[in-house]
């Protein structure tokens, strides 16, 4: 009898128990974690697990992380395009967990590619004052 081993959760713990990702990870991740291009929920939650652990990262890790957040919560979590109420509180909520550089440049990015996003977020993102955000907030109106 045959099973499925959940791909992600493997690679995923692999590399925070090796405490960094390199290039060569985030290759793997891509061919075969996110191959489909289908970013979930739960794959983005683990995804800013492995950010969270404060590993030292290859520079490709930042660019693979930002993309697939703004993947999951602005073009495949509700109307593409657009950064909802759910998905900005859990963007929101996760953001603040990590305290990383990665992740506020995933939530500059995701306002900054959304054609709407709550007010609110908007607002605090903009409170925050990080470098860079105020340029990247200009695209995402608030709804």
């Amino acid at each position: 009898m045959a099973f499925q081993v959940d791909r992600s959760r493997t690679i995923i713990t692999a590399m925070i128990h090796g405490r960094r990702i390199t290039a060569m990870d985030v290759a793997w991740l891509r061919r075969e974690v996110f191959a489909s291009g289908e970013v979930s929920r739960e794959a983005a939650d683990e995804l800013f697990a492995v950010e969270r652990a404060g590993l030292a990262n290859a520079p490709a890790w930042t660019e693979f992380f930002v993309e697939k957040i703004v993947d999951h919560a602005v073009w495949q979590s509700g109307e593409p395009g657009v950064l909802g109420e759910a998905e900005a509180k859990w963007l929101s909520a996760r953001v603040d967990e990590c305290e990383s550089a990665n992740a506020l440049a995933a939530l500059a990015a995701a306002l900054g590619e959304a054609r709407r996003a709550p007010a609110a977020l908007v607002a605090a993102a903009q409170a925050r004052a990080w470098p860079g955000v105020g340029a990247a907030l200009k695209p995402a109106r608030a709804s």
